[in-house]
């Protein structure tokens, strides 16, 4: 049975955190480890993840992509889950990610997050305007599915390979396209409804927050310069299944 370890960043979201760590705490496959990383709080966040059980690091360097990174290195798991602070996964999330990944070809799997705070008007906004166009928008720039930090999990053994390239120092990286565009085209990566979560309806707080989050994605790809660029990593990806192809004829 592989091994589970949980990181949830988190930075001055106490509430949100004692939600998402009780959700955990009912999983039917339980983390073997819950990695809360304290990103300069000045509430109790930090005495919730304690209070739950949770293994507590301090990153006083701001910035998610940092936090997680840190996160990600101290994680002894097999798997590395990554969940955000608002993040409310079902009661089968952990079981269904680790089912996935059974597949030794894959090597993350990710799915969608729908708000558990709005009405039917504000569901429909999300996936119209944020959820749907993230994932279809940046499968097409990333050949693949993109990771979605709330949802997502990777084999330690992916983290590893990628980790030197990640920008964890640069705070102003969308930290989950910067992980997203670390992981080769070639890999496997899954989206998969069966790994929606809960999250708080925050990017939809107001223009400051789209805009935060649209400058951060610029950002991030302008950062990651030739790896970023969807020619090539179409090619790649088109080159390593035509590959996979000439292997299956003659075997």
């Amino acid at each position: 049975m592989l091994r589970v370890s949980v990181v949830v960043p988190v930075r001055d979201d106490a509430v949100h955190l004692r939600r998402c760590l009780d959700a955990l705490a009912v999983q039917t496959v339980r983390a073997d480890e819950v990695v809360v990383v304290d990103n300069g709080s000045s509430d109790d966040s930090a005495a919730v993840a304690t209070s739950a059980g949770a293994v507590v690091l301090s990153e006083p360097v701001r910035g998610i992509a940092r936090a997680s990174a840190r996160g990600y290195d101290r994680a002894s798991g097999d798997v590395i889950v990554r969940l955000d602070a608002d993040s409310v996964p079902p009661p089968g999330w952990i079981a269904e990610a680790v089912r996935l990944l059974d597949d030794p070809e894959v090597v993350a799997v990710t799915g969608p997050g729908r708000p558990y705070d709005g009405g039917r008007l504000l569901r429909w906004t999300w996936d119209a305007v944020y959820m749907g166009p993230y994932f279809v928008l940046m499968r097409g720039a990333l050949a693949r599915p993109p990771l979605f930090g709330s949802a997502m999990a990777m084999r330690r053994s992916t983290w590893a390979a990628v980790r030197r390239r990640a920008h964890g120092d640069d705070p102003e990286v969308h930290d989950d396209v910067d992980l997203s565009m670390q992981l080769d085209p070639a890999w496997r990566v899954l989206a998969a409804p069966s790994l929606t979560v809960l999250v708080s309806a925050r990017p939809f707080s107001g223009l400051g927050s789209a805009w935060l989050r649209t400058r951060r994605a610029f950002h991030t790809f302008h950062v990651n310069g030739r790896r970023a660029n969807p020619v090539r990593r179409w090619a790649r990806r088109l080159r390593a299944e035509s590959r996979v192809r000439r292997w299956r004829r003659t075997h």
